[in-house]
């Protein structure tokens, strides 16, 4: 039950709306109850009544007025507690869900979060969902059906205390027996459950997202073998804990007989010491009507195993650390621009081998660096050093003369603009997704940026309201790059770094990107990553890199000179 500590806390924002919920449950429970008691002594007094001369002086009005009463306050409550509650609950999922985000952010890059993303959407979005029963299957069924067993049980003690205590003993018992007995059969199947949940979708994502290459490579049908197969035991799960629901209805319902047949037996001889009237309906059909109150309880606990999984699995991600913790009070400043790598060395967790060996070199505000070398000698790793995604294991980063681990992240983020090798593109419109680099921007400054990067296109039509779709599948490859090259002209930070800006582009888009970036970082600290030798000969520094070091480093001029690896770089082309 730790597990649910950290989520219990959040019941604090909403415990209005949850008590209020959990008023109107008692409320309309007891009007039900109420109303099925009031019933049964009704008929049989008014069929007693109609057999003897007190048909004349028997008071009709009153306890039909009561049984209307009782059933629109039941309609009323229900529908009040369905309201409110699960207002409530889905105000209080959101703010699970954003304190989850929240959590997992500072997480990613991590080793932490090496997930796929089908099982991060399914802690998301299924996990948190499961959370919703610890208040409506577990906190208010409890605490509802408590203090409606005491109303219940002191409403039969009035007429007689034996009947009373009997059916208060009973009720007690069955809620402090079964939902101990169900949470013990259901929590191996609700943690099979919530697992099969979360492999299902990663399963399914893969090969619905992936139709395309398992086609081509022709693996589609042992995915959707796997698939198939991943669904039967997600329904054998389902199909277990709906076993177990129909088993703790069957108990409730046999529990139910017996206990009806024992307080007829025990009321046989009237009710109070009174001889045998109406009053033995009275207590047959307010024992019926009490076990109505002990219909989710049973559930409630059958649940439990799923929930406390759910909780375990959300965990994982909440209590994780960081890799790179910010310090929320760290340095803040208007950044310059100069950025010191001292000797650092990196190598990525679980692997023995150095991305990163001894590399350095200095630049000054307002100068530009180009990083050359072939896949994988480190360069895209030495860019995620520099925005602080992994921490070097030996030497360190300083931004002018700051090192980067005490700068606060909001300070960090903002002075340094960054288009990477992939562009996220989010299920969105055009305008939402620039609005993720410059919130303040106007339509006129999101079209004008779109012009300058060759996207006019997509202010037809829809303009910038244009849906860009999951990943941007409305829009081509290139286009994504270049939208991601709006997004770095629009956040217009002192310190640039680009990674392979105009892969797959075609000559004539490329040279117009250059001469925009030129033109645009005219002033700025500037890291570029190439593999197509064009724009070398604007760059202050250009080093090149192998095995994880830098092996020669110049300008074009000077490198040129030196009839290196540099030199034999361009007299291939």
């Amino acid at each position: 039950m730790r597990d649910l500590i950290p989520y219990l806390k959040l019941y604090r924002r909403h415990w209005f709306g949850l008590t209020l919920g959990m008023l109107l449950g008692l409320a309309t429970l007891l009007a039900a109850m109420s109303l099925l008691t009031l019933s049964g002594w009704f008929l049989a007094a008014s069929a007693v009544a109609g057999l003897s001369i007190a048909r004349e002086t028997f008071n009709y009005m009153l306890p039909a007025a009561g049984v209307r009463g009782f059933s629109i306050a039941r309609t009323a409550g229900r529908w009040g507690e369905r309201v409110i509650s699960h207002n409530a609950t889905f105000k209080l999922l959101a703010d699970l869900r954003i304190f989850f985000f929240r959590k997992l952010t500072p997480l990613i890059p991590g080793r932490q979060t090496n997930l796929r993303d089908a099982d991060l959407l399914n802690r998301l979005v299924a996990d948190v969902d499961a959370m919703d029963h610890v208040y409506l299957r577990l906190i208010s069924p409890l605490v509802i059906g408590v203090i409606a067993l005491l109303a219940i049980s002191g409403f039969l003690a009035w007429f007689d205390p034996t009947l009373g205590l009997v059916l208060g003993c009973i009720l007690l018992t069955l809620m402090f027996t079964l939902p101990v007995i169900f949470y013990k059969l259901g929590q191996k199947h609700g943690e099979t459950l919530t697992l099969a949940k979360a492999g299902f979708r990663i399963r399914l994502l893969d090969w619905i997202q992936g139709q395309a290459e398992l086609l081509l490579f022709n693996a589609e049908p042992d995915y959707r073998e796997q698939t198939l197969n991943e669904q039967k035991s997600l329904l054998l799960a389902q199909r277990r804990m709906a076993g177990l629901t129909g088993m703790a209805s069957a108990m409730l319902m046999l529990a139910t007989g017996w206990t009806l047949v024992l307080m007829l037996w025990l009321a046989a001889d009237g009710v109070g010491g009174t001889t045998p009237d109406p009053m033995i309906a009275l207590a047959a059909f307010a024992t019926m009507a009490s076990f109505e109150l002990m219909m989710p309880v049973a559930g409630a606990f059958q649940y439990l195993g799923q929930t406390l999984t759910s909780a375990r699995r959300l965990n994982e991600i909440i209590h994780a650390e960081p890799d790179t913790p910010f310090d929320p009070n760290g340095h803040q400043a208007n950044v310059k621009g100069d950025i010191r790598v001292e000797s650092i060395h990196f190598t990525y967790h679980g692997s023995e081998k150095s991305v990163l060996n001894q590399v350095s070199f200095t630049m000054t505000a307002g100068e530009k660096l180009a990083l050359l070398g072939r896949t994988g000698c480190g360069k895209s790793t030495l860019l995620q050093l520099l925005t602080r995604n992994w921490d070097p294991q030996q030497g360190q980063i300083l931004l002018d003369n700051v090192p980067l681990a005490q700068w606060q992240e909001a300070s960090l983020r903002n002075a340094i603009s960054v288009v990477s090798q992939r562009v996220d593109i989010f299920n969105g419109t055009v305008r939402e997704n620039l609005l993720l680099a410059k919130p303040e921007a106007n339509d006129e400054e999101l079209a004008q940026t779109l012009t300058q990067v060759g996207l006019q296109k997509l202010l037809e039509g829809n303009g910038l309201d244009t849906w860009l779709g999951d990943g941007g599948r409305q829009i081509s490859g290139g286009e994504r790059r270049r939208l991601g090259i709006a997004r770095a002209l629009l956040h217009d930070a002192p310190v640039m770094l680009l990674d392979e800006p105009t892969e797959g582009l075609d000559r004539r888009t490329e040279q117009q990107i250059l001469s925009l970036l030129f033109e645009h970082m005219a002033e700025k600290t500037v890291v570029f990553i190439t593999h197509r030798l064009v724009g070398l000969e604007q760059m202050d520094q250009v080093c090149l890199m192998d095995e994880g070091a830098i092996i020669e480093r110049g300008n074009h001029a000077s490198l040129m000179a030196q009839q290196g690896r540099y030199s034999e770089l361009w007299q291939r082309i």
